[in-house]
């Protein structure tokens, strides 16, 4: 089987299976500290805002992060910062138990969010580095992208069940348990992890944000993040229009369920396309897809598109991590992947923003329009970019040692 011998790459099964336990919180920290500042405080509008607080200092300064580990070393950076982000985090969870003021709330949140970083990254860049054949670096970015769609469907099941029926903090304490663990789990295989390539004394090297290519992407990923983030508050809308609120969950661990599928058959294979075709195709897949949503009136159908629709996801991402790949040089490989999860986490916050407007308006119906929205969006900017993309994917790709 392929992935078993992707895994059996060295070191790799090690730090995948950790880089899985440091990647967590991703799916859980947001609905956790809601979770907790609203059983504490009474106040949905301080919850929101400490958990978007947390979510605006992760999208900035991860790519700052990612800059200095291409630079230093994943350990050297990220050992003190997430040393921080987990103290951090249980600062928040202290202050919220004992009744702080908010303003102690914005402060953890925010110290916890800015140092975080981008495990997805920090992992991605790993693979780039034990592997010799460009094929299996596709096969491999698959396998991750499988593993963020673990994440997904365990994550926000373990934050909300037990934070429901043990302690509204449960959420936030495991977030802590999982930094740590997979932190130092990760960053102790010293083996796998990449170089760092050290710029020349008084030379500035530009961000990799600047590369028409990738600015492209990251519009395109700005547009993904808030076709979920609406998703995300579109459904809630919907099962509890239907009277079924408890089938929100199931419905959103059903789209990604059919990501993870679609993410382990696309790996599974060697794909002879351009990077910049199979994009293409992914993002229009995506848009189609969202937009039979709004055919949708029952939990059944909308349970069939959800599924139809999730598989192009992680097929179309793992293509932007190959992009990514291919398109930035070696030594900013970390910067580059960082900004795709950076402008994720934008969209998905503004998304949530735009849709929950837009549901209180119109229902469920009116998220949904967001959702559609924010497909062809997507599709618009894959098509003024990808000029762009294919020249640069068709380039000689710079070199992964």
């Amino acid at each position: 089987m392929v992935y078993s011998r992707i895994l059996r790459i060295r070191g790799a099964w090690r730090f995948s299976f950790t880089g899985l336990i440091l990647r967590l919180p991703m799916s859980m920290m947001g609905i956790s500290i809601i979770l907790l500042v609203k059983s504490e405080y009474g106040n949905y509008t301080l919850a929101g805002a400490v958990s978007a607080v947390n979510i605006v200092a992760l999208a900035v300064c991860a790519p700052i992060l990612a800059r200095l580990v291409d630079e230093h070393g994943q350990m050297r950076i990220m050992g003190p910062a997430l040393a921080v982000c987990a103290a951090s985090a249980s600062g928040l969870l202290v202050a919220a138990t004992t009744h702080a003021p908010s303003w102690v709330l914005f402060a953890c949140a925010a110290l916890a969010g800015a140092t975080w970083g981008s495990p997805g990254a920090l992992v991605r860049s790993r693979w780039a580095t034990v592997v010799d054949d460009p094929r299996d670096l596709t096969t491999a970015y698959a396998f991750e992208a499988a593993m963020d769609e673990i994440v997904f469907i365990l994550g926000p099941v373990l934050a909300t069940v037990l934070g429901t029926s043990l302690h509204a903090g449960t959420g936030v304490a495991l977030s802590v348990l999982f930094l740590v663990a997979g932190g130092a789990g990760f960053l102790a295989q010293r083996s796998s992890e990449p170089a760092p390539v050290r710029r020349e004394p008084g030379i500035a090297r530009a961000s990799v944000i600047f590369k028409p290519a990738v600015l492209v992407l990251a519009l395109t990923y700005i547009g993904a993040g808030m076709l979920f983030g609406a998703n995300d508050v579109s459904v809630v809308a919907f099962t509890e229009a239907l009277g079924a609120p408890a089938m929100s969950g199931v419905l959103l661990a059903v789209f990604s369920t059919g990501s993870l599928v679609a993410a382990l058959v696309y790996g599974a294979r060697s794909w002879v396309q351009p990077l910049w075709r199979l994009y293409m195709v992914g993002i229009i897949a995506l848009a189609v897809g969202t937009t039979t949503f709004l055919a949708a009136h029952h939990l059944w159908s909308m349970a069939v598109t959800m599924l139809i629709t999730g598989m192009a996801c992680a097929p179309t991402m793992t293509n932007v991590n190959m992009i990514i790949a291919r398109i930035v040089p070696a030594s900013q490989l970390t910067e580059g992947l960082a900004w795709m999860s950076t402008s994720m986490n934008l969209g998905v916050s503004l998304g949530a923003a735009v849709a929950g407007r837009a549901v209180d308006s119109a229902g469920a119906h009116g998220g949904y329009v967001i959702v559609v929205g924010a497909g062809w969006i997507m599709v618009a900017l894959m098509l003024v970019g990808v000029r762009s993309l294919r020249r640069d994917t068709e380039e000689e790709a710079p070199t992964l040692d």
